[in-house]
């Protein structure tokens, strides 16, 4: 194929549908291509394949090496989450947060526990040192979760030695996640109105020395893919998001900001203590592959930044609040009073007894806008729980984006998006 041919195939892809159908009212735009359907071949991807980031099936119709069509199938990975979480009180459900996004256990805790506190009345009351805390916790798992997502899109586009760089920072976050929680991977470190525990002695200074050593290797990383021909190749004009696209579909998350659109929750709803740190907010100008890897890189480099300042910034005191209808007494006194035995016998058997009433609560995790819809009718178990999952979302315009482009970008554009199907499936 001449490289003429390939410039027509590749770039008048989403960006330009998009614009035709915007321009004729909202008519779906010619997809083009006269050729019959018989000279059409349906290729599967999935739902096993290693370029879709999980079990995602996607089933796409080629025209020689161009996607004329793409049906993106989920729910392979559905476990219930929304409906367990009607027979669970709320702080039985933290564990299934962390089996969201897998790559970051630490924000969803975070995110739900937030959700619930909302319900209670009692966000604005947390201990100064729990805020900051929770923040560290939060920047963590973007790190984590962006350092993976860079490496696995790298290897999907041939470039293996990237993914070995991003998983040894990603072993220091373990590492230091283990020592936080217990846990390497499943944390369940939130609890509703605290944390499990407070930070262990000389955690905050294995956290700065992270801070600057993942900072170093993303100079390495830069230095391989950033001006790498090949990799320009790949991912410059690559899956164009256009503005209005990435607003009519909701995106959230470095997709929405590698397409230019100024919007972090964390800027625009503030929520701990973001308010008081200060940090940029990357954004893209093409929308394509390489403007969401450029901002997930900044990311990684401003998240080390909010660390930093909590970590001077941290104050002493407690990591909960101190009310025994909600944070569980200290074992001491429930062996050695009756009111707090009473609470604690409550609190495990029945749950936080949380007022009717609905509320939604936002954040902004690693792969976008995690948000959380809490239907409750008084008591320890929510009548109705709902999960607004970024994935999901980012899933939601491949049979918009992918025609138009070669069936070897769609691992391009596919790792771009960077989700999670324990995220989108729930």
């Amino acid at each position: 194929m001449s490289e003429e041919r390939r410039e027509e195939i590749r770039y008048p892809d989403a960006a330009a549908r998009w614009a035709a159908r915007a321009g004729s009212g909202g008519g779906a735009a010619p997809s083009g291509g006269g050729e019959s359907s018989e000279d059409r071949i349906i290729l599967n991807m999935g739902p096993s394949h290693p370029s879709t980031h999980g079990v995602l099936r996607l089933a796409v119709e080629l025209e020689g090496e161009v996607i004329r069509k793409a049906v993106p199938e989920v729910g392979y990975l559905h476990r219930g989450n929304e409906k367990i979480a009607e027979n669970l009180t709320y702080t039985q459900f933290i564990p299934y947060t962390d089996r969201l996004d897998y790559l970051a256990p630490l924000a969803n805790n975070v995110t739900y526990a937030l959700a619930v506190e909302k319900l209670l009345g009692i966000d604005r009351a947390l201990p100064p040192r729990c805020q900051y805390i929770r923040v560290i916790c939060c920047e963590l798992a973007r790190i984590s979760s962006h350092l993976l997502g860079l490496g696995a899109f790298a290897m999907d586009a041939g470039a293996t030695t990237v993914f070995l760089y991003v998983l040894t920072e990603r072993e220091k976050i373990y590492n230091l996640c283990e020592w936080l929680t217990g846990a390497r991977f499943t944390t369940s470190y939130t609890r509703i109105g605290g944390l499990a525990r407070d930070l262990p002695e000389g955690w905050t200074t294995e956290c700065r020395r992270f801070c600057e050593e993942v900072l170093r290797a993303l100079d390495d990383v830069d230095r391989l893919l950033t001006r790498n021909r090949i990799w320009m190749d790949r991912t410059q004009g690559v899956g164009v998001i256009p503005k209005k696209m990435a607003i009519d579909y909701a995106l959230t998350g470095p997709n929405l900001r590698g397409s230019g659109v100024d919007y972090d929750v964390r800027k625009a709803n503030p929520y701990l203590v973001y308010d008081r740190l200060k940090f940029d907010v990357p954004l893209g100008s093409e929308g394509d592959c390489y403007d969401r890897y450029l901002v997930r890189m900044e990311e990684i480099r401003q998240s080390a930044r909010i660390i930093r300042q909590c970590l001077d910034q941290l104050p002493d005191g407690p990591v909960s609040l101190e009310d025994g209808k909600i944070v569980p007494p200290p074992k001491e006194k429930v062996m050695t009073r009756m009111e707090e035995l009473i609470h604690h016998f409550m609190l495990a058997t029945e749950g936080v007894n949380a007022p009717p009433g609905e509320i939604y609560f936002g954040a902004e995790n690693p792969k976008g806008e995690l948000g959380f819809y809490i239907h409750s009718k008084g008591g320890g178990v929510p009548y109705r729980l709902k999960i607004r999952s970024p994935s999901f979302v980012s899933l939601s315009l491949l049979s918009e984006l992918l025609p138009g482009n070669l069936v070897s970008d769609v691992v391009a554009i596919l790792g771009s998006l960077d989700f999670v199907m324990g995220e989108c499936d729930r």
